[in-house]
């Protein structure tokens, strides 16, 4: 029961989700979000998040929801807690490009429908949302501080006001911006990349905002902002030079007065104008007076993650050079495959995925077996409407979807056979000499070996198999890779590519910068230099009444929630 122990502690939760790649022409629309994961239906939602169900169909089976609803329950059975979770919506899309404008209203729009109408049934306690970081959307005017998720959190806020505990996940690769911190009582990034931590994430969420419904605790958030945008060598969190801060991170939530640690190294094509790397640190108030050990841990971590910012990427093969690297693996492929990462065309991180420039060289290696893929849905159409399995056809591919980068590529090619999988839509698969390649109408998200089993090839039979991915590919295909070679072709996923965007100030690596604390500052604070932060002012001051053009309508004595800012020490 909640402290007034008269009736249930409901906590809604929801999902909008989409990481924006600016370079990429590509707009993601409502329908992507259908295409991939979109569920409004809170029976549904629920079911998604039980155990041994799928939560996104083809991509988690327990992500941030279903670990805030499993952990919700869990502690509900152990601490003899009425605790509700109330699902609102759930909708997942395809990194790509900038949403429309109508996508994200229509799924802020439906997002807050829900948690008004769930107010309206009965009183909220405390709402849990994940999100990702990195979304870009077109024509949303925002003032510099603020970003999409922060709007959608300030929309949030505007149904069920600032009383309310609200707790936010990003992905490791969010962007950090002030209005998100000021408006959020919790923020917990993933801690692990490749991500595998989702779960963990979204039961983390729900014990803060469970602890303060009830009382317990009193969030506090202190964090920095770096003018850097790569660094940290190859970014996964058990490898050097990253493992050390994220082992500092570990320790730190040992200790009873931090509730949460985050490192975001951002998605560098971001179009944010104060992109960078950020550190962030939760503690209990009730615990860390002043919040001083939280805003001396935000700083020490800081400062870690600005000492490896000249330990860059490593660099990356030509597409000749992965081949030939791939021709001397000879007895590494007779029990796997060598995985090619086409990291100028990385899908899953925004690019179109129509590059040839790759294609061009595996299909002039006729001694390699090699699987690859490719998204022009026009052809795919034509190819499903007028052709037949075992048809030889001069198509031409490429330079359709990012004519400004794309290098049409004319073949002659036989169409082997036809197949359709959720998330992808309609593929087709064609011969080119000793390359098969995968033609899909969906995003080309090459990620596990079920990309291609869905395509009726047998990944174990190729000599070399292309992914569109930066990491999570190294755990999926853990079991039959021998060899991995990340290949520049050029393209939007460049990591020089991001130089092209407009920031405000200098950015580590593009520019020389001495120090970050001046850019910190700025992000952090408002215009008036030196003047608090809202979250700054909140941890000192008595909590003021929500603004009344925000703020829903006051419940009845009898059910209203305890504003979380002001609430006593639980007994």
């Amino acid at each position: 029961m909640n402290a007034a122990s008269t009736r249930p502690l409901r906590l809604a939760y929801g999902r909008i989700n989409q990481e924006t790649n600016a370079l990429s022409p590509v707009t993601t629309t409502i329908d992507d979000f259908k295409a991939t994961h979109f569920v409004d239906v809170g029976d549904d939602l629920l079911r998604r998040c039980a155990r041994g169900t799928p939560e996104v169909d083809g991509m988690f089976k327990n992500a941030e929801l279903s670990g805030f609803v499993q952990r919700l329950r869990a502690r509900s059975t152990r601490e003899q807690l009425d605790a509700v979770a109330v699902p609102l919506l759930s909708a997942w899309a395809v990194p790509s490009g900038p949403l429309t404008r109508a996508c994200f209203d229509a799924l802020v729009d439906a997002l807050c429908g829900k948690l008004a109408a769930a107010q309206a049934e009965a009183t909220i306690d405390g709402v849990y949302l994940s999100l990702h970081g990195a979304m870009n959307v077109i024509d949303l005017s925002l003032q510099d501080g603020e970003s999409p998720e922060s709007e959608i959190v300030r929309r949030v806020r505007a149904v069920v006001g600032d009383a309310l505990p609200v707790a936010v996940s990003l992905d490791l690769h969010g962007n950090l911006t002030r209005g998100l911190v000021e408006r959020s009582t919790f923020v917990q990034a993933y801690q692990t990349n490749p991500h595998r931590d989702h779960a963990a994430v979204g039961a983390r969420c729900a014990d803060v905002l469970v602890d303060t419904a009830l009382g317990r605790i009193r969030p506090v958030l202190r964090w920095r902002s770096l003018p850097m945008i790569l660094g940290g060598g190859n970014n996964i969190d058990f490898l050097k030079p990253l493992r050390p801060i994220f082992q500092r991170m570990k320790a730190l939530q040992k200790d009873r007065r931090v509730l949460g640690t985050s490192l975001l190294t951002v998605h560098p094509w971001n179009s944010h104008r104060e992109l960078g790397w950020s550190t962030l640190v939760a503690t209990d108030a009730l615990r860390d007076d002043d919040a001083a050990f939280a805003d001396d841990a935000a700083d020490e971590l800081a400062r870690r993650a600005w000492d490896v910012r000249h330990q860059l990427p490593p660099g990356f093969a030509s597409p000749e050079q992965a081949i030939a690297r791939a021709r001397r693996r000879t007895l590494l492929r007779k029990t796997g495959v060598v995985v090619l990462s086409d990291a100028s065309d990385v899908v899953s991180a925004g690019a179109p995925g129509e590059s040839t420039a790759l294609l061009r060289a595996l299909a002039d290696a006729a001694d390699l077996v090699s699987y690859a893929t490719l998204r022009d849905p026009a052809l795919v159409d034509d190819l499903w409407k007028h052709r037949q399995s075992g048809d030889v056809v001069d198509v031409t591919l490429g330079g359709k979807l990012d004519p400004s980068r794309g290098q049409p590529w004319a073949v002659r090619a036989t169409l082997l056979h036809k197949r359709s999988a959720h998330g992808v839509g309609r593929m087709a698969v064609m011969q080119v000499a000793s390359l098969r390649l995968v033609v899909v109408e969906g995003p080309a998200i090459a990620v596990r070996p079920l990309y291609y089993k869905q395509a009726g090839l047998n990944p174990w039979k190729a000599d070399v198999v292309v992914v569109k991915n930066f990491f999570p590919f190294l755990l999926f295909f853990a079991p039959l890779m021998r060899d991995v070679v990340y290949v520049k072709s050029g393209g939007v996923t460049d990591f020089d590519a991001a130089f092209a965007l407009s920031f405000h100030g200098p950015v580590h690596p593009r520019d020389k910068v001495d120090d970050w604390r001046e850019a910190d500052r700025r992000r952090r604070l408002h215009t008036a230099w030196g003047a608090p932060t809202m979250a700054e002012t909140n941890a000192t001051k008595p909590a003021t009444q929500p603004a009344a053009e925000t703020a829903p309508a006051a419940p009845s004595p009898s059910t209203a929630p305890v504003d979380w800012r002001t609430r006593p020490p639980a007994a």
